[in-house]
């Protein structure tokens, strides 16, 4: 079943009491600005609607100067949001006891992003994915009778959109607000043969953050040429990332009675397995540690959601620790639950904060890794005239 939208847009929701979001240290007091617009004609409200601040986020190795933008609500959550890659740098969320922690993995400025280490390691912290999230077999595929070559970025195989996909280009920022809250439009346009992808695409991805503490992102594409499109976001979670702990003992629950298995080089092999019996059974709640050691390499795969159609729950974390809990909804037909597993170390993030193994996770709404190659799975395909739409949420709670 085709799952891509044609109404509608990507949206993400995050939590209760979101983001506080740390800028760079090299970001002064007087390098962040403040805009305000009037509140719209209807709205009850006769203030004024803030607009999000930023400020300069440093420069890209080719000279270009980035921005990170910062989105506030009125129960003083934040996330900030650089335009270099779409990138969700920074969350804080309250605990039990009303703290505040940033609970995503990232760094302090642009050059973490671009270091050689990080670079090397991949982790696409934080940043938006396209234009196919997730892997490729062998860096092809065939559309409308025509071959596609794309690079080969993991071992036999190409992911994430290539050597250069969205996670590393400047993207057009136009910050805004409106009664839903604080947004971030962010534009890029792709191509015809950028990255051996067919077509010309237009992108459009809008982060709000709403006044009862949701992030939404809202993912809208269009092309000239028929072409295959996977956008997600590739947030690393740590709910208890102050304390520089490891996420094992979050306790994860999926509904998806099935999987998609893999071979070696985490290509589908297109059996969709039961979970039950299995240490991919999260249809009820289980500690990510409990049972990841009797999974060669740990957790890298994707569950195939229950419901498929319509906005649906997703995902649902919680860490005994803080207290703190994430929700997520999607409209997409799979989510691709990955624990960290090539972190190892070598990686320092905001504050000095060494990345080791499991020290976050990810949980990517998406269709299935490979679809352009696997027949029987939901279709990736974007044709001109159609809009890709489509509709995730992230949600943070306190349990006490």
């Amino acid at each position: 079943m085709i799952s891509l939208r044609r109404s509608g847009l990507l949206a993400v929701t995050l939590p209760s009491l979101l983001l506080l979001a740390a800028c760079g240290s090299d970001q002064s007091a007087d390098q962040t600005t403040t805009t305000t617009a009037s509140a719209p004609a209807d709205s009850a409200s006769t203030k004024s609607v803030a607009m999000p601040t930023s400020a300069s986020f440093g420069k890209t190795t080719d000279g270009t100067e980035v921005q990170l933008f910062t989105l506030t609500n009125a129960n003083g959550v934040k996330a900030s949001i650089t335009n270099y890659g779409g990138t969700l740098t920074s969350l804080l969320v309250p605990d039990k006891d009303g703290k505040m922690g940033d609970v995503i993995l990232g760094f302090d400025n642009v050059s973490g992003y671009q270091s050689p280490e990080f670079v090397k390691a991949g982790p696409y912290f934080g940043a938006l994915i396209g234009r196919y999230g997730n892997r490729i077999k062998g860096g092809k595929f065939t559309l409308e009778g025509k071959a596609y070559t794309l690079a080969k970025n993991n071992g036999p195989n190409s992911l994430h959109g290539g050597l250069k996909g969205f996670d590393k280009v400047v993207w057009q920022a136009e910050p805004g607000s409106s009664a839903d809250g604080q947004s971030l439009k962010l534009t890029y346009v792709s191509k015809d043969g950028e990255e051996g992808y067919p077509g010309t695409l237009t992108v459009a991805v809008v982060y709000t953050l709403t006044a009862d503490n949701a992030l939404k992102i809202d993912y809208t594409a269009t092309t000239d040429k028929a072409t295959v499109v996977n956008l997600t976001n590739h947030a690393y979670f740590n709910l208890n990332h102050g304390a520089g702990k490891d996420v094992l003992n979050h306790e994860v629950t999926l509904p998806a009675d099935r999987y998609t298995v893999v071979d070696a080089t985490l290509i589908p092999t297109g059996e969709l397995k039961p979970v039950k019996g299995t240490p991919f059974d999260f249809t009820t709640p289980h500690a990510i540690g409990e049972r990841i050691g009797q999974v060669p390499g740990g957790y890298d795969h994707n569950w195939v959601l229950n419901t498929a159609t319509g906005e649906h729950a997703a995902a649902t974390v919680y860490d005994p620790a803080t207290g703190r809990t994430l929700e997520v909804t999607t409209d997409q037909p799979g989510i691709q639950f990955y624990t960290g597993n090539f972190l190892d170390g070598t990686l320092k993030g905001k504050g000095g904060t060494v990345y080791g193994k499991h020290a976050g996770f990810c949980l990517e709404t998406q269709h299935f890794p490979d679809s352009p190659n696997q027949p029987k799975f939901p279709s990736t395909e974007l044709k001109p005239g159609e809009t890709y739409h489509s509709v995730s949420t992230y949600k943070f709670g306190v349990r006490k």
